[in-house]
């Protein structure tokens, strides 16, 4: 049993996702840049978890990073968990929803507004309320 308060098993998750979304939101996948639905997209609303509907960020903090994937500057509080990712040779910040511990993608401190940070976050993972 995990810490989150939403718990599937990967059939249970397999049935509710796209096979894309299964590889990317419980296999840590990460979709190819330039290709996901919200990377340049910029309506008025939030964006939740793929997998459980959970809010994470508010369209308000989304930003162009130019880097093939979704950029936001802040997550909503209590949203996200942050991990230590050390793999790939890297040493990275992974961002996983906090609801059902999905994999959302990376942050980093390069971000160009006053929070410094740079969710980038894979569409896949997203789904948009507006």
């Amino acid at each position: 049993m995990s810490d989150y308060k939403v718990n599937k098993t990967d059939e249970e998750w397999g049935e509710q996702l796209s096979e894309e979304q299964f590889r990317v939101l419980r296999t840590k996948g990460t979709e190819r840049p330039h290709t996901g639905d919200y990377n340049i997209h910029f309506e008025k609303g939030a964006y939740h978890c793929a997998a459980c509907n959970q809010q994470l960020f508010e369209s308000h903090t989304k930003f162009d990073a130019h880097c093939g994937w979704p950029s936001f500057d802040n997550a909503i509080k209590g949203s996200v968990k942050n991990i230590l990712d050390k793999s790939h040779g890297m040493l990275r910040t992974e961002v996983v929803c906090n609801n059902c511990g999905g994999h959302l993608g990376h942050v980093f401190n390069d971000g160009p507004t006053e929070t410094g940070q740079r969710y980038c976050i894979n569409s896949v993972s997203l789904d948009f309320n507006k």
